[in-house]
């Protein structure tokens, strides 16, 4: 097969997938990389597969033509090539949850001289990196990184780009409880698709909707919560995608948690769970028993809740998820507390304390802890975030957690 029919066949396939015909789109393209003797080709016929693979949630065949893709691009010799393969390198090991291969793959394309192509992949590698930091809960370098990647949008005027990073600031706001932020971020993800994104992929759409939801239910906006949930999951099931279902049946679940509707929501954590467990997701699942195990704590059925936690804790040591190591020790606290087990009560309250200070999840200011309740955040620029009123309160010539950092070990 040729450089022109090379072409030809994945512009056909790109065709076919985007009119929902996903398997037709990948049985042309695996014929392009099956024939095709233009390196070029078979690289960009290569991200077509990754990026189908990626919304499909077979993340195990994403990384699997990743990896190809890097052999390719070494064939090529072209620094551009490099450091795309890297980044779908790193992609495919945060959606397989291997945070630490992520870092390290954004870092080798950042420590890249390529040309103008590879600047303009830095803001995706900076975003990947921010989201592996936020699975592994340092908080700091998770924001350090999503502030360069919006940084990068901006002076590349890349919209597609400041719409995903928006969505992955609200998580970030979500999972330190400021909730005001982890609204509004999304929502501007959402205005982003409104005013540029005609030609866009649904995708973009169904994203911000989904942290809309989250924010919404988190904020007790419940109505308003199921009716982007709703939204995202129609995209999501137009389009089949995956691992955006199991997301929001996680949400619709957490919400009917929330309404005290326990019977409602098992069946949904089930599914999610199941979806969760077939795509790799594994950072999915802690939230996914996460629920389960407060909906067994409603139903004050405290031995099968700590069957749930057992798993959790598994799941969250085996990623060094620490944000969900402290959910599970807090949980284990209050049902240690009913139990009246005091030994078992103080192991947790100390791993508790433990995760707190290892996250440096408490405000440099006032001492007093973050993400415990719905409060509004202030970062500086050295990305270290404090309480607003504390900061409104005080002022600041600088950042005490950095002073504190920089002083000797002696001095201390």
């Amino acid at each position: 097969m040729g450089q022109d029919q090379t072409k030809h066949q994945i512009e056909k396939g790109l065709h076919l997938y985007q009119s929902n015909q996903t398997e037709k789109a990948l049985r042309v393209w695996m014929r392009v990389l099956e024939k095709s003797a233009d390196p070029a080709g078979r690289f960009r016929v290569l991200g077509c597969l990754i990026t189908a693979h990626a919304e499909m949630g077979r993340y195990k065949d994403m990384l699997k033509f990743a990896v190809v893709q890097i052999d390719t691009a070494r064939e090529l010799e072209d620094p551009d090539y490099l450091t795309e393969s890297y980044l779908n390198l790193a992609r495919s090991n945060e959606k397989l949850c291997e945070f630490q291969k992520t870092i390290s793959y954004c870092k080798t394309c950042l420590n890249m001289q390529g040309t103008t192509v590879s600047l303009q992949l830095n803001g995706q590698v900076s975003l990947s990196m921010g989201n592996a930091f936020l699975g592994l809960s340092i908080f700091q370098k998770a924001l350090e990184c999503f502030e360069k990647a919006l940084r990068y949008a901006h002076n590349n005027d890349d919209k597609m780009l400041e719409c995903r990073v928006c969505c992955s600031l609200g998580n970030f706001y979500t999972q330190i409880k400021d909730y005001e932020k982890a609204l509004f971020f999304p929502c501007k993800a959402a205005e982003l698709v409104n005013d540029y994104g005609k030609g866009w992929s649904l995708k973009y759409r169904a994203m911000s909707q989904y942290h809309m939801a989250v924010a919404y239910r988190k904020l007790g906006r419940l109505a308003d919560a199921m009716d982007c949930c709703e939204e995202s999951m129609k995209i999501a099931l137009q389009h089949g995608d995956r691992p955006l279902q199991a997301l929001c049946l996680l949400c619709f679940a957490d919400i009917h948690r929330s309404r005290k509707d326990v019977q409602t929501a098992f069946p949904r954590y089930d599914s999610s769970m199941s979806i969760m467990t077939e795509i790799g997701n594994r950072l999915g699942l802690i939230q996914v028993l996460l629920g389960v195990t407060k909906c067994w704590m409603i139903q004050k059925e405290l031995d099968k809740a700590l069957e749930s936690i057992e798993k959790a804790q598994e799941l969250a040591e085996g990623l060094g998820n620490k944000l969900g190591l402290l959910k599970l020790h807090c949980l284990c606290e209050r049902i240690y507390r009913t139990k009246e087990q005091q030994q078992e009560l103080r192991d947790h309250v100390v791993k508790f304390h433990e995760c707190v200070e290892e996250m440096e999840l408490y405000c440099g200011m006032c001492g007093e802890s973050i993400g415990e309740k719905n409060n509004q955040l202030q970062a500086l620029p050295c990305s270290h975030f404090f309480h607003l009123k504390c900061l409104q309160t005080n002022g600041t010539r600088g950042c005490p957690n950095c002073r504190r950092l920089a002083l000797k070990p002696g001095y201390v």
